[in-house]
């Protein structure tokens, strides 16, 4: 089997990127987790069809973009997990108030209305 010499190697196409949404989807968990959830699955979507083409041919691209590939991945991994947990923290949230407003709406009025008194 021959292997292939470049006499320049590039970067990994979406490296950076992949890096960028990586954290950008640990930042932005925090905000109802929908943005860190966007950020992490885009990314791991574009990091997957760069391995492949880093995977088809190594020699051609450099070995620092593909660090970066892989750090946004993990990156993308460690944004993905709380942002699914708080996602799921709201929709339990919104069921149980939903459910206790429609079991006795004049309660929660009355609750609401002292709580903005104070």
């Amino acid at each position: 089997m021959e292997q292939k010499f470049y006499d320049a190697q590039t970067a990994l196409p979406n490296a950076t990127l992949v890096l960028v949404l990586g954290i950008l989807s640990i930042v932005s968990c925090i905000c109802y987790g929908i943005p860190g959830l966007v950020c992490a699955i885009v990314a791991l979507i574009v990091a997957r069809s760069s391995t492949k083409l880093y995977i088809a041919n190594p020699g051609r691209y450099t070995e620092s973009s593909f660090s970066n590939l892989n750090a946004g991945k993990i990156c993308a991994w460690i944004g993905l997990i709380p942002s699914i947990l708080y996602v799921i923290l709201i929709i339990i949230l919104i069921a149980v108030f939903g459910a206790a407003f429609f079991s006795d709406p004049a309660s929660i009025i009355n609750n609401f209305n002292s709580f903005t008194q104070v």
